[in-house]
């Protein structure tokens, strides 16, 4: 099974060599051959073929700083630092993404990702200070004490709780109608990967869990989280639920995890999209790649 979850392969040289010399950046920017990622605030917009439309660096609007991407064979490419409202939801980029190429919309995320952070960060945390733009985009330094920032990627754990042949899934209120999907939460500090996967169950459905396995992981552009694909078994099925989290949650059985992928219209629940790592899961465990190993 082909497992690539969304918002990877980008198939780009991200260059992080030339990101610190402001020089070469600049060469890069007004290299003839370069090119602008073409924007809607946040959104990503299409060509007539369907792909992610670049335009002339001439394009940026007055004197907006750039990001730099990296570099297409040749090519550099750049992103506008757009000034953004930070913590914009994702929901209306749905359905743009499912119709976008993989790799366009791995190199959109990346592109978005750095741009909220940076409107995120235009202070200094630690004096107050303005920040300015350095490394290609890549970081903020404190004009004040010189602090310097570098973007944040938040882990996330996202997971599958089995138990004899079933496995949870859940629906927070936001979803869409049917929309249900794997149980995810914000790896703590001082916590780790398994522990996360343990507590976040516990806590939103009250099961206890074992044989916590890694599947898969996905950055998730919204703003910049590392999500991190587990499977674990449970030790019932008696599910106490967070009604704070979660406003319902099912055991479906592979049959109907493979009908909801398949997007039958009797499918017990409407399955994740396609760019999404709880989609690979259910497609990871659908297809029986999840079974527990054999004891030694």
């Amino acid at each position: 099974m082909n497992l690539r979850p969304g918002f990877t392969g980008a198939g780009i040289d991200r260059a992080d060599h030339l990101r610190l010399d402001e020089a070469k950046v600049a060469a890069l920017a007004a290299h003839a051959a370069a090119r602008l990622l073409r924007l809607a605030a946040l959104d990503p917009l299409l060509g007539e073929d369907g792909r992610l439309a670049w335009g002339p660096l001439a394009e940026r609007a007055g004197d907006a700083e750039l990001i730099f991407l990296g570099l297409a064979g040749e090519t550099p490419l750049f992103a506008p630092l757009l000034p953004v409202e930070p913590g914009q939801r994702g929901w209306a980029v749905f359905g743009i993404l499912s119709r976008m190429a993989p790799e366009d919309a791995a190199l959109w995320g990346m592109a978005r990702s750095l741009i909220e952070w940076q409107a995120r960060h235009g202070f200094c945390g630690r004096c107050g200070a303005p920040t300015r733009n350095f490394r290609g985009g890549w970081g903020r330094r404190c004009t004040g004490c010189g602090l310097e920032h570098f973007p944040r990627v938040d882990p996330v754990v996202i997971m599958l709780a089995e138990h004899d042949g079933r496995v949870l899934l859940g629906r927070q209120p936001q979803y869409p109608p049917g929309r249900y999907s794997a149980l995810a939460g914000f790896v703590e500090p001082g916590e780790s990967i398994e522990e996360a996967v343990a507590r976040e169950i516990g806590e939103e459905a009250g099961l206890e869990v074992a044989n916590i396995r890694y599947v898969a992981s996905q950055p998730w552009p919204f703003p910049g989280q590392l999500m991190i694909a587990c499977i674990a078994e449970a030790a019932s099925d008696a599910v106490a639920l967070d009604r704070n989290e979660l406003e319902d949650a099912i055991w479906v059985d592979r049959a109907g995890v493979a009908a909801a992928l398949a997007g039958e219209a009797d499918a017990p629940f409407l399955a994740p999209p396609p760019f999404a790592i709880a989609n690979t899961l259910l497609r990871y465990w659908a297809d029986g790649l999840a079974r527990s190993p054999a004891p030694a």
